[in-house]
């Protein structure tokens, strides 16, 4: 393999100092969850480990993957592109176009066989040959065969290239496909969400370059580092849930108290992913605390789950048999019953009184 600058040799060439780059290691090793302990290694891998070439590929998709990427925080993403890795094709963002951008992938592939990994965004439609997504003149399912064959893994980049996304919703007349149903034998890592969290994309690149190996995957292939935990388990609405207290409708009185949007549709309560914790934005704020709902953006076929505002009916919760409704009546009943109850004892105290004011007469 061609020999590639390190990422601490890359930042010594800008001028970065020792100290910043040791800082930079630990807000890294922040980012991913690790602790101090992690600091030393991810220095060591920085200093000592080539950067990983990359080639990044477009299929049927929108680029929300791509804006929220530039817009990672934690490590920056110009960091990422520029010192971390070498993003050697990217026909987004590379300045070449053409001619001069198709050379570069094929330089890529020849000159790094077995070493680097294949980043795709956006799927494969397979329908007509594949010629509902044209690259460079060619159906973009064969240059993504074509960039697979020699890479040393690969990255599904969102919903689209994870599950199929929109373009894969019913009746899906393109064929669509996800990237695992295309490319069957090179090890995959699903990072899924429409689009992922920018943190969570860098995330998985910096743990990759670091520890030169892929993250612990769940069962669907997705790093378990930001995909373990439902995002209803650290939703900051969640007490309100354990309470059974929901907005019954947009705007009312209950939305604006920030009550719990179950009932509105939020599929937090099944929905895996990082948004309640490493947030969006720096951080700054996720759908459900800007006042949406989930919309389970990061699961399997979430287009075709019916609409983003029908809520679950088969959610368990304050024991296994309970539902937010009956959770509801049992309040309301029990309300009903302590007003009842209050009634009843003011009633039979001003009757006691009653009767005894009247004793204290006959006697006098």
């Amino acid at each position: 393999m061609a020999e590639i600058e390190t990422f601490y040799e890359v930042m010594r060439r800008q001028g970065i100092t020792r100290r910043s780059f040791m800082k930079y290691c630990s807000l890294t090793a922040a980012a991913l969850g690790l602790g101090p302990a992690f600091v030393p290694k991810i220095a060591h891998a920085m200093e000592t480990k080539p950067r990983t070439p990359v080639i990044w590929v477009h299929g049927l998709e929108c680029t929300c993957c791509s804006e929220s990427f530039i817009r990672s925080a934690h490590p920056l993403a110009k960091d990422v592109v520029l010192s971390m890795i070498s993003l050697d094709y990217d026909d987004t963002l590379m300045a070449a176009a053409g001619h001069a951008a198709e050379a570069a992938l094929e330089d890529t592939i020849e000159k790094y066989k077995g070493n680097y990994i294949l980043a795709v965004e956006g799927n494969p439609p397979l329908n007509e040959d594949g010629m509902y997504c044209i690259i460079g003149g060619k159906p973009f399912v064969d240059q993504l065969r074509h960039a697979a064959e020699h890479a040393k893994a690969i990255i599904s980049w969102g919903a689209c290239a994870s599950y199929g996304c929109v373009q894969a919703a019913a009746p899906n007349p393109t064929r669509a496909t996800p990237v695992h149903k295309v490319i069957t034998d090179k090890p995959i890592i699903k990072v899924p969400g429409c689009p992922p969290i920018a943190e969570v994309m860098t995330g998985v690149i910096t743990y990759m370059l670091t520890f030169d190996r892929m993250p612990d995957l769940d069962r669907q292939g997705r790093p378990k580092m930001f995909y373990s935990q439902r995002i209803h388990d650290k939703c900051y609405r969640r007490p309100h849930f354990d309470a059974g207290q929901f907005v019954e409708n947009w705007d009312d009185d209950y939305a604006r108290k920030g009550y719990c949007l179950y009932k509105m549709g939020c599929k937090g309560p099944t929905t895996y992913n990082a948004c309640s914790t490493v947030r969006w934005n720096e951080g700054v704020s996720f759908p459900i605390q800007s006042g949406h709902g989930c919309i389970g953006c990061s699961e399997d076929g979430f287009w075709d789950q019916g609409s983003f505002y029908d809520r679950l009916t088969t959610i368990k919760q304050f024991g296994i048999e309970a539902t937010a409704d009956q959770i509801g009546f049992t309040a309301a009943g029990a309300v009903g019953a302590g007003i009842v109850a209050h009634v009843a004892a003011s009633a039979l105290k001003r009757a006691q009184k009653k009767s005894q004011d009247a004793a204290k007469k006959e006697e006098v």
